[in-house]
């Protein structure tokens, strides 16, 4: 048993040296974590860049030559470097983009081109400085994940207080991400370090997705093997300690027991973040892309006619909105505001009627419908807001899956089945300690900080004895070396 013991003891000992560096790691960029993410542009500040849409000598669809069959997931107008554009996207395929003025496939941007969608997007955005010239790029730590679908990739720095730069896509002309000073240091510090986000691990996605998923394992059962350690040798002795350690090990033996639950939880949540092996694969989004249905390009063409129409003063988008199959006209001003039309461009506000017609489609019956008003456990603001009031439809599918319906658009702000709500407290609730009595700020911050802190505090304790004991481990393999030779000297 005692043998058992010290090999369990030196396998905790020599697996922490690596594995619970990564772990401090993680956790110091945990406390980043909690107020900065990875930089990315949401559709709220994308819709704030966009120039107001300017319909004069325009717009000829039948130019477009496309087959009225043609099945569409999305097609929206906005401005393009002063031209009308008609994005549409297919369920395979790339995204297609057209002029609307002359119904030519939009082409390759041009230096100029480029550098005119930076400074409208600037312009809408807030960002005051001038820019410097485009300059191409293959990809950066911020957009390793997206320019591979953005080539080529253009970079456009401004001299702005916050040292902004914009991205833009030479073949769709669309910014597609931008950063300030402040989001990339505290990217550097905090997602890049906490997701194992480096360029040259992140451009291969599989082999990144392994190692994060191994890293984890790894750090579930060196926590497991710790907190089985520590309990074992937690016990009343004859001179009244219950720890046998003193000093750093006492510190680090004490704390680990009682922070070790918390420390098993965010590693394990944070390895189901990534989805391993299939686990919780929902099929929400299918319901999701049912519910809305898709819509032809013979509808668009049609609707287009009332596009011009919509155009009103700080409107900056038309989007086709389809819900059931049925194709509704977005009009999305630059603050967000949004209204609804149908073909012939009437006000056409989302009605129970409608969404009942839309679940419809998906093949399963509603079990219930409701206008919620307050959040609920699948549907909360966290980081970030949500809309409310909200519909809420309970589908009476096998995951009885829930569907969160903006009450505006109609579009489907959130969908949930029953792996994604076992996922909901086995990865999110752990990781981000999301639970609805401290999710509100500071209290989330005033509870998550000192945990955190004590957390990190057994990670680096633990990181730290394992380095030193390796130390002394090597200065006595090296006196017991130089005492061999001295010895095989003496008999020489």
């Amino acid at each position: 048993m005692a043998a058992a013991m010290r090999i369990l003891i030196l396998t905790h000992r020599y697996l922490g040296i690596a594995v619970g560096l990564l772990m401090t790691l993680w956790c110091l960029s945990g406390f980043v974590m909690m107020y900065q993410s990875f930089p990315a542009l949401t559709a709220a500040e994308r819709v704030r860049g966009l120039a107001p849409l300017q319909f004069e000598d325009c717009c000829d669809p039948a130019r477009i030559g496309l087959a009225d069959d043609t099945a569409l997931t999305e097609a929206r107008v906005e401005m393009l470097a002063g031209e009308p554009v008609l994005r549409l996207a297919r369920s395979v395929g790339p995204t297609l983009a057209y002029n609307l003025r002359t119904g030519a496939p939009l082409e390759e941007l041009s230096r100029d081109q480029v550098s005119r969608v930076a400074r409208d997007f600037a312009a809408g955005a807030g960002v005051r400085g001038r820019p410097g010239p485009p300059r191409q790029i293959e990809m950066d730590q911020w957009t390793v994940a997206s320019a591979g679908r953005n080539q080529p990739v253009w970079k456009v720095a401004f001299d702005d207080p916050a040292a902004s730069a914009i991205y833009v896509s030479g073949s769709s002309g669309q910014v597609f991400m931008d950063t300030t000073r402040k989001e990339r240091v505290l990217g550097w510090l905090g997602a890049v370090p906490h997701w194992l986000y480096p360029t040259l691990l992140r451009q291969n996605g599989a082999v990144w997705t392994q190692v994060v998923i191994w890293s984890s394992v790894v750090g579930v059962f060196l926590t497991v093997l710790g907190i089985w350690i520590g309990i074992v040798r937690f016990k009343r002795r004859r001179n009244g300690r219950w720890s046998p350690y003193r000093g750093l090990m006492w510190q680090h033996h004490v704390p680990g027991l009682v922070f070790g639950a918390l420390t098993l939880t965010w590693v394990f949540s944070g390895l189901m973040t990534m989805g391993p092996w299939g686990l919780f694969d929902s099929a929400a989004g299918q319901t999701r892309r049912a519910f809305a249905g898709e819509t032809t390009w013979g509808e668009v063409r049609a609707m287009l006619a009332a596009a011009p129409r919509l155009a009103g003063p700080g409107v900056v988008q038309i989007e086709a909105a389809p819900l059931g199959g049925t194709v509704r006209l977005l009009s999305v001003a630059a603050d967000g505001r949004t209204r609804r039309f149908d073909a012939e461009g009437r006000p056409a506000p989302v009605s129970a009627d409608e969404l009942r017609r839309a679940a419809a489609e998906t093949g399963a019956p509603v079990e219930s419908l409701s206008l919620m008003r307050r959040e609920d456990g699948y549907y909360y603001a966290h980081h970030d807001p949500v809309t409310l009031p909200v519909w809420r439809l309970v589908l009476a599918d096998a995951g009885r899956t829930h569907l969160y319906v903006h009450p505006q658009t109609g579009k489907v702000l959130r969908a949930v089945d029953a792996p994604a709500r076992t996922n909901r407290w086995v990865e999110t609730s752990l990781h981000d300690l999301d639970f609805a009595w401290i999710r509100r700020r500071p209290v989330w911050d005033l509870v998550v900080l000192p945990l955190l802190a004590g957390v990190t505090f057994v990670c680096a304790t633990g990181t730290w004895l394992g380095f030193r004991r390796v130390g002394r481990d090597v200065e006595r393999l090296r006196f017991a070396l130089r005492r061999a030779g001295a010895k095989k000297r003496a008999r020489a």
